[in-house]
C-alpha cells in the first residue's frame, strides 16, 4: 500500500470518528464543533480574506525570524566547537537556555521591545536559535579526525578546510538542526503572535477564544498543523533524506 494512501486512510479514519463523538452530543456544539462546523469557518476565513491576510502576515514573520536563527545558529555553533574555551562557557549556556520554553521569553519581548512586530520576531529567533546552534556544534564535535588530517594533507587551510571539509562532514547535523529551529520558530512565532491584537494566525486563534467561537479555533489549529507538516515534509524530509544518502546513513528512499 503506498504511502499517501495509508495516510488519507488514516486522516479519513480520524474525520470519520470525530464526526461519529460529535453525532453522540456528549459535548456542546460551542465546546466541541463538528468537523463541518470547522470546514464552514475555515470557509468563511477565506471567503472575507481573514485567513490569507493573517496567514501571509505569518509566513512573512516566520520567514525573517528562521532566516535570522539559521544565520546567527550555524555561524555561533561553529565558532563555540572550535574553541574549548567558548564551549565550556557559552557553550553551557546555550544548553541551559535551550531547556527554557518559548513563552518564557514572552514577558522580556514585550519589556524590552514594547507591544510590537520586534517583540514578535524575537519570541521566534530565542525559540529557534539554540536548537540549530546546538546541533551545529554536535555536527563538527562529530566529524571524524582523520577528514581534518586529510584536507590538511592536502593542502587545505582555514577558510578552504571549512568549506570543502568541516561544514559538508557536519551537514547531517546541521540540517537536523535547521529542522529542529523550524518546528521551534513555528510554535514560538504562533506564541509571539498571541501577546497582542495583531495580525496573523494567532490573532485569529485569540479571537476565536474571545468570541467563543471553538470552530473557528480548531479551524486555526488544523492550518498551523497543516502547514508544519507540509513544510517539514516538502523542505525538510526530503532535504535530509538526501543528505543522509550522500553520507551513506541511509538507503534510497521507498
Amino acid at each position: 500500500m503506498k504511502r499517501s494512501l495509508r495516510l488519507f486512510i488514516f486522516y479519513a479514519s480520524l474525520v470519520a470518528l470525530w464526526q461519529f463523538l460529535t453525532g453522540l452530543k456528549i459535548w456542546p456544539p460551542y465546546l466541541f464543533p463538528s468537523p463541518l462546523s470547522v470546514l464552514s469557518a475555515l470557509r468563511l476565513g477565506f471567503a472575507d480574506h481573514t485567513v490569507p491576510i493573517a496567514l501571509a502576515t505569518t509566513m512573512k514573520r516566520v520567514a525573517l525570524g528562521y532566516g535570522l536563527s539559521v544565520v546567527v545558529g550555524v555561524a555561533l555553533g561553529f565558532v563555540i566547537a572550535t574553541s574549548r574555551l567558548l564551549e565550556d562557557t557559552v557553550g553551557s549556556l546555550v544548553v541551559g537556555l535551550q531547556s527554557l520554553p518559548s513563552i518564557c521569553w514572552l514577558p522580556l519581548a514585550v519589556l524590552w521591545f514594547g507591544l510590537s512586530e520586534k517583540a514578535i520576531i524575537f519570541v521566534t529567533v530565542a525559540g529557534s536559535l539554540l536548537s540549530v546552534t546546538i546541533n551545529t556544534v554536535a555536527g563538527v564535535q562529530h566529524v571524524p579526525r582523520i577528514y581534518l588530517m586529510a584536507g590538511r594533507n592536502l593542502g587545505a587551510r582555514g577558510f578552504r578546510l571549512f568549506v570543502h571539509v568541516l561544514f559538508p562532514a557536519s551537514l547531517p547535523y546541521v540540517v537536523t538542526g535547521l529542522k529542529q529551529g523550524w518546528a521551534f520558530a513555528w510554535r514560538s512565532l504562533i506564541s509571539g503572535e498571541m501577546i497582542f491584537v495583531t495580525l496573523g494566525l494567532g490573532q485569529l486563534l485569540m479571537m476565536g477564544r474571545d468570541l467563543n467561537d471553538m470552530s473557528q479555533v480548531v479551524a486555526v489549529m488544523v492550518m498551523i498543523m497543516a502547514i508544519g507538516y507540509l513544510i517539514d515534509r516538502a523542505v525538510f524530509h526530503n532535504l535530509e533524506s538526501r543528505v543522509r544518502q550522500k553520507w551513506g546513513l541511509e538507503g534510497s528512499p521507498r
